[in-house]
């Protein structure tokens, strides 16, 4: 059932929506002014505005405008006894589904929150969709540390500067990249994700830069390396902290000249390309020992986003739990198993050093070896001993 909030200092117009509405099948809530409406709809989840514009305290116009800052997927419409045609393209401007003039016409007001509540409806599917489609999972969490690290995605995000991600194995630096790449304008181009620490380093410049065929023994044919492939998108450099200095000083060439040259060859391409890296190292202290590069480092780290241990936002454990209670139990086909409050209160306690990987696993394990509900004991048996 749909939750609609009537914004309007005129009580009668008020009582003939509410009760149309309610009539209707809707959930109604109501404020005399748009001071009270803004309080409202900050603290409460609402699938529809009906706001009057002429109204004491803030006006209608300063109400749609706050409201499409703190959620613009709320279709808003406009109600007022002063309409003109320049009124209504100004709402629609700023962000209004419609506007319609009082005394409205029932019938097309209803048409029109209709209209309204599916648009939002097909919105909100595609999204879904489009999620479930490109595998991004959400960022769970409601801490401090992962507000501000969302925060920083939604700005930084549109931008094409380049971004440091730091933190320990397993904290979901990965999973940061990818919304850093999903929010951007290269979101419809390729992410290209390389794991520097899992290429050997004498492969490693033959797959971010290609090579040409005969350039090496084993080079039987041509190879694209990752930054061509990554083109106009995004390239992701996994656990940079263990690339080898040759490797790192071609990296450097590229981010200053937007230019790479194959191994073995001898023609400079062009790339376009958005890096993104991530290290569990402390890069400052690998460039005291002569081991990464000072200038590669301050090329990488124009944006530092440090994401932080489980042991540092034990608050979103509770959260994580459920979650991926709900993902396995979809994954597994079969019901979601409940865990017992204490249960959850001594997984918030435990000492988790694989951060949110090693949750995961602890979750998927009592899933399996648990029966209906994951109580204390079964904590102790198969996480605790």
């Amino acid at each position: 059932m749909a939750v609609i909030l009537i914004i309007d200092d005129e009580k009668s117009i008020r009582n003939v929506l509410k009760d149309i509405l309610q009539h209707e099948g809707y959930q109604v809530d109501e404020a005399p002014d748009g001071e009270q409406g803004i309080k409202q709809f900050s603290s409460k989840s609402y699938d529809l505005v009906l706001c009057d514009i002429k109204m004491p305290k803030v006006d209608g116009m300063d109400v749609l405008q706050q409201i499409m800052e703190m959620n613009p997927e709320v279709p808003v419409i406009m109600i007022s006894g002063h309409g003109t045609i320049e009124t209504a393209v100004e709402a629609v401007k700023k962000g209004a589904f419609d506007f319609i003039s009082k005394p409205p016409d029932l019938n097309r007001l209803l048409i029109t929150i209709r209209n309204a509540l599916d648009k939002n409806t097909l919105v909100k599917e595609t999204r879904i969709l489009k999620k479930k489609v490109s595998g991004i999972q959400e960022i769970i969490g409601e801490s401090e540390a992962i507000a501000k690290i969302k925060a920083t995605i939604d700005k930084v995000a549109p931008t094409d500067a380049r971004v440091l991600i730091t933190g320990e194995n397993g904290t979901g630096k990965e999973l940061v990249a990818r919304w850093l790449h999903e929010k951007s304008n290269r979101s419809q181009q390729p992410l290209i994700e390389v794991n520097c620490a899992a290429i050997p380093s004498e492969l490693i410049e033959s797959e971010l830069f290609g090579h040409e065929k005969g350039s090496f023994t084993s080079a039987i044919k041509q190879r694209i390396g990752k930054f061509e492939q990554a083109h106009g998108g995004t390239l992701f450099l996994d656990e940079i902290g263990d690339m080898n200095p040759s490797a790192q000083a071609k990296v450097l060439r590229a981010l200053q000249e937007g230019k790479i040259s194959r191994v073995g060859g001898e023609k400079e391409i062009d790339v376009d390309v958005r890096v993104i890296a991530a290290t569990n190292k402390k890069l400052l202290q690998e460039v005291e020992q002569k081991q990464f590069r000072l200038d590669l480092y301050h090329r990488l780290s124009v944006i530092l986003i440090q994401v932080p241990s489980l042991q540092d936002r034990t608050s979103d454990i509770p959260l994580l739990v459920q979650h991926f209670l709900q993902e396995i139990a979809q994954s597994y086909r079969q019901p979601v198993k409940k865990i017992d409050p204490v249960a959850l209160e001594a997984l918030v306690k435990h000492e988790w050093t694989g951060n949110i990987r090693e949750l995961r696993n602890v979750v998927e394990r009592l899933v399996i070896l648990s029966e209906k509900n994951i109580s204390l004991s079964d904590v102790k048996s198969f996480v605790l001993h």
